[in-house]
C-alpha cells in the first residue's frame, strides 16, 4: 500500500481494508528508516492514524495543516510524496525532521517550538476570511505543548471567531518526558469521561427507533447537550470558552477519526477535537519506555538500543553530577527545568531531591520568573534549559531577573551548533541576547573540568549567571586546573609571539588543534581561554595585544551581537596596530546536519580556520 502513495490524494482512493494495511506499513517503515538514521520515533508512532483521517478528510495543499512543534509531522511526510527522501532524514541536505515550507506546498508552516500551532492556525483563519478564500484551517497540538502560556493566549482569541476553525488535541500523556500540573489532570479526568460519550450514543440509538417522534425527542435532547456535558465532564474549560468540544475519541480508531473531522468540519467557529493516542504504538521498546524513544539515535530494531553506546560522559552528565553534589553541600539550592528532566539533566536531581525540583511543563517564561521568586525568597535556583529554548524567555531574563540582580544561575545546554534538528534547535544566538542584558553575568567552560569549576563559581555568585555549554562529549583535553576562577578573568593556556588566539567555550579546543596544526608548519601561536563572555577580560585582550600582532577571535555563536566583535571594537579603540580576525557562525540560520559537516560549511572547523588566518595575516604579512 505504501508504494502507492506518491501525493497527497493517493490515500483517498484505497478501501476500508487497504487503509488498515497502510497504517501498518508506515509504522514499520518509520521503525526502519528511524533506527539507521535516528529522529523522533514515539511521537510518529503515535500519530499514524490521526494523520491518515486528516488526509482523507480535507484536500492538502489547499487546506492547511499546522503541527505544533512539529517533530510528529513524519507520517505527514510520507503522505505527502517524501516517503523516498527518508534515507537522508535529518542529514545534511536531506529530509528536514520537521515541516519546512521550503520542502512541500504541503507544510503551512516552518514549526519546531511548541504551543504555538493554534496562533498560527488562527492568523490563518483570519487572513483566509478577510482575504474571501475558501479553505480548511487545522491546528495540531499535543497535550505537552498545551501547557504553554501561548496556546492559552490563542485559544481566548479563537474563542471569537464565526467561521470554522479545528483545533486537534492530540493528548498521549506526554509531551517529551510525562505531563505535569493542572491541564494534564483536567485532560486525565476527560480521557475517563467516556460515559458521555458513550451514553450519548446509546441514548440515540434508543430513539433512533421509535417512530415519527423519535428524532424529534433527539433534537430536543441534542439543544439540551450542554448541560448534560457540564454534569458529566468535569469542568468543560473549552466549551466555557466558547469552543466547540468534541472528544474524546479513540486516535486509532481511523473510521471514528474521520467522522468526527467531519463533523468539526461543519461548524462556523472554533471547535476542538480531543483525540486519545499512545505515543510509540506498534513497537513494543516505545511503547514501554517511549520519554527514552522521543528523540534516538541509531538503533537496533530488535532490542531498541543504540547502535553506538555512549561510551564517555557528555557535559550534560557533567552538570547533573556535580548539581546533585552541589544540592547536597547546599539546601537551598533548587533546580527547574521546562518539560526536559531527562534532556537537562535534571532527572537525578529530580530523584535524590524531589521537594526541591520544579518541572513546570513547557513553559520557559513561567520557569524563569518563577525562578527569580525562588531567588528573591532566598533560594539558589538553577535553569536549566537548551539555548534555543531559553530564548522564548527573554523579557522574563530582563524584566524579573536581571532587573533586580536575582542570583538564578542559567544553565544552558546545547549551545552552539546541535546537529540533526535544524535550525529551529541549534544554540547560537544565546551570547548575543543574554550579554546585552545588564546585571548578566556568561561563562563557557574549555572542557569537564571548567564546567564543574564554573558551576561551583555560579552558586556563590549574588546575580544572574549563566553558563553555556555544549551538546555532546565532554573535552577532555587541555589541564586540569587546580586555582579557582576569579569573576572576569580568562587564562593564557600557552604563550608563544606571533598570532593569538582568544576562543570562548567550545572554541578553545578547536584553536587547540589550529594551534597544533600551524606549529608543525613552523608558525608559532598563543593559545587564551575567555572563560568569560561577560564581562571580558579586558586585562588579558591588552596583554595579547602587546605581544601579537594578529588576535583571532573564536565562537560557536552568530557574529553579530558576540564575543569578537565586542574584542574587536575595544582594539580598534586601544591597539589599532592589532589586526582582528573574527571566526564566528554568520548572520543566517543554520539547517540541519552532522555538526562535523556544519562546522565545515560554516568555515569553522580547524582547517578551514588556518586558511582564513594565512589569506588574512600570513598573505598581508
Amino acid at each position: 500500500m505504501l508504494e502507492q502513495i506518491n501525493g497527497p490524494q493517493d490515500i483517498k482512493a484505497m478501501s476500508r481494508k487497504e487503509l488498515e494495511v497502510l497504517a501498518a506499513e508506515i509504522r514499520q517503515f518509520l521503525i526502519e528508516k528511524i533506527s539507521a538514521t535516528g529522529g523522533h520515533l514515539a511521537s510518529n508512532l503515535g500519530v499514524v492514524e490521526l494523520t491518515m483521517a486528516m488526509y482523507l478528510t480535507f484536500d492538502l495543499p489547499e487546506d492547511k495543516i499546522i503541527w505544533d512543534v512539529g517533530h510528529q509531522a513524519y507520517t505527514h511526510k510520507i503522505l505527502s510524496g517524501r516517503k523516498e527522501y527518508f534515507d537522508d532524514l535529518r542529514q545534511y541536505g536531506g529530509l528536514s525532521g520537521f515541516p519546512k515550507t521550503k520542502e512541500s506546498p504541503c507544510d503551512a508552516f516552518d514549526t519546531g517550538h511548541s504551543s504555538t500551532s493554534i496562533s498560527v492556525g488562527l492568523g490563518m483563519v483570519q487572513a483566509r476570511d478577510i482575504l474571501g478564500q475558501d479553505y480548511s484551517v487545522v491546528s495540531v497540538i499535543g497535550d505537552g505543548a498545551l501547557t504553554g502560556g501561548m496556546a492559552y493566549e490563542a485559544l481566548n482569541n479563537a474563542a471569537r471567531l464565526e467561521k470554522n476553525f479545528i483545533i486537534v488535541l492530540n493528548d498521549n500523556n506526554m509531551s517529551i518526558s510525562e505531563n505535569v500540573g493542572g491541564m494534564s489532570k483536567y485532560l486525565s479526568s476527560i480521557r475517563t469521561g467516556y460515559g458521555y460519550n458513550d451514553l450519548k450514543k446509546n441514548v440515540t440509538n434508543v430513539l433512533e427507533k421509535i417512530p415519527v417522534a423519535g428524532p424529534k425527542l433527539i433534537d430536543k435532547i441534542s439543544r439540551t447537550k450542554q448541560g448534560i456535558k457540564q454534569l458529566l465532564i468535569p469542568g468543560m474549560l473549552f466549551e466555557n470558552m466558547g469552543i466547540t468540544y468534541l472528544g474524546p475519541v479513540d486516535g486509532h480508531d481511523l473510521k471514528q477519526l474521520q467522522r468526527v473531522l467531519g463533523e468539526a468540519r461543519k461548524l462556523d467557529h472554533a471547535v476542538l477535537v480531543h483525540v486519545l493516542t499512545q505515543k510509540g504504538r506498534g513497537y513494543g521498546p516505545a511503547e514501554k519506555n517511549p520519554s527514552r524513544f522521543h528523540g534516538v539515535e541509531p538503533f537496533d530494531i530488535e532490542t531498541g538500543k543504540p547502535k553506538r553506546l555512549k561510551e564517555e560522559p557528555d557535559y550534560t552528565d557533567i552538570f547533573s553530577r556535580k548539581l546533585c553534589q552541589l544540592a547536597q553541600e547546599r539546601k537551598d539550592i533548587v533546580a527547574l527545568t521546562a518539560a526536559m528532566p531527562d534532556g537537562t539533566g535534571l532527572k537525578k536531581f529530580s530523584k535524590l531531591y524531589p521537594d526541591r525540583f520544579f518541572d513546570v511543563g513547557i513553559a520557559e517564561q513561567h520557569a524563569v520568573t518563577s525562578a527569580a521568586g525562588m531567588a528573591a525568597a532566598g533560594l539558589k535556583p538553577v535553569v536549566a534549559v537548551y539555548s534555543s529554548f531559553l530564548q522564548r524567555a527573554y523579557d522574563q531574563i530582563v524584566h524579573d531577573v536581571c532587573l533586580q540582580n536575582l542570583p538564578v544561575v542559567f544553565a544552558v545546554d546545547r549551545a552552539g551548533l546541535v546537529g540533526s534538528d535544524g535550525e529551529t534547535h541549534q544554540g547560537i544566538f544565546d551570547l548575543s541576547y543574554l550579554t546585552s542584558i545588564p546585571n548578566m553575568s556568561v561563562m563557557a567552560p574549555k572542557n569537564l573540568w571548567e564546567l564543574r569549576r564554573q558551576l561551583e563559581f555560579a552558586m556563590n555568585y549574588d546575580g544572574p549567571i549563566a553558563i553555556r555549554y555544549p551538546r555532546g562529549r565532554a573535552y577532555r583535553g587541555l589541564k586540569e586546573f587546580a586555582e579557582p576562577i576569579v569573576y572576569g578573568k580568562g587564562e593564557v593556556i600557552c604563550e608563544e609571539d606571533g598570532l593569538a588566539l582568544l576562543a570562548v567555550g567550545s572554541m578553545v579546543s578547536t584553536a587547540e588543534h589550529i594551534r597544533d596544526k600551524m606549529k608543525a608548519e613552523g608558525y608559532r601561536a598563543t593559545l587564551a581561554n575567555a572563560r568569560f563572555i561577560k564581562p571580558v577580560d579586558y586585562e588579558l585582550v591588552d596583554r595579547l595585544a602587546a605581544r601579537h600582532r594578529y588576535l583571532v577571535t573564536l565562537e560557536e555563536n552568530v557574529l553579530r551581537g558576540g564575543f569578537g566583535l565586542e574584542v574587536t571594537a575595544y582594539i580598534h579603540r586601544n591597539h589599532p596596530q592589532v589586526k582582528v580576525l573574527n571566526i564566528a557562525i554568520p548572520d543566517a540560520y543554520v539547517e540541519h546536519g552532522n555538526v562535523s559537516i556544519l562546522r565545515q560549511e560554516l568555515g569553522i572547523d580547524s582547517d578551514s580556520i588556518i586558511r582564513k588566518i594565512k589569506e588574512r595575516f600570513v598573505a598581508s604579512g
